[in-house]
């Protein structure tokens, strides 16, 4: 039994952000995490791409379900371990790698530009042929719908449920950059009492500090 359910979407740099300080957490407190899914592009899925988003989000999100597919392809073949190594190397080569971001979310179907990514988390560069599978988006959707059945739908990425499948969901954190040891453990143990407080359910700031990625520095 996991610990924590995290929902991801690989195209979103809040929860690449987030999971890194869960990462860390996790090896400071042996904390068992279980990877799932959160498509934006599924969430979406009716809205006006043209009028209600800025030009490229249909591709990025298009984009993030294509890798999805090969996340969950991976689950099934490579289990949770598998999932966990492919988001590692997918967050170093979208937001931690300087440059090109753009072209990198845009990239919808292309199979050659995610078999190093597999490579590099030592998984069958074959399994790249899920991008344009889409038999794999009903485990997507159907984990997707249950990320915002746990918190509601007017949240964002990513989605952490603490003691799952029955404690309590929250969207977020939402941090700038990967806080130290110390206040990243500080952190999990204030968001981890406030996920446990039923009827709690919300707290936040607009003003933040910019995202400390290498993606998007200039």
């Amino acid at each position: 039994m996991a610990d924590l359910d995290f929902y991801f979407d690989p195209v979103c740099p809040f929860a690449w952000v987030t999971s890194r300080w869960v990462v860390r957490v996790a090896e400071l407190r042996s904390v068992q995490v279980a990877w799932r899914f959160i498509s934006l592009r599924l969430v979406n899925a009716e809205r006006d791409y043209d009028k209600e988003f800025p030009p490229g989000y249909v591709d990025g999100h298009t984009r993030g379900l294509e890798l999805l597919r090969v996340a969950a392809a991976t689950r099934a073949g490579h289990g949770n371990d598998g999932v966990g190594r492919l988001y590692g190397a997918y967050g170093a080569a979208i937001w931690d790698a300087p440059g090109g971001l753009e072209a990198r979310l845009r990239q919808r179907g292309d199979l050659a530009s995610v078999e190093p990514v597999l490579a590099d988390a030592e998984l069958p560069v074959e399994l790249a042929r899920a991008v344009g599978d889409d038999t794999w988006d009903e485990v997507i959707r159907s984990e997707t719908d249950q990320a915002l059945a746990r918190t509601g739908k007017d949240v964002g990425t990513p989605i952490v449920t603490f003691d799952p499948p029955d404690g309590l969901s929250l969207f977020g954190p939402v941090i700038s950059r990967v806080p130290g040891d110390d206040d990243a453990v500080a952190l999990w143990e204030a968001v981890s009492t406030l996920a446990r407080i039923e009827g709690f359910a919300e707290l936040k700031r607009s003003l933040r500090a910019p995202l400390d990625l290498a993606a998007l520095r200039r």
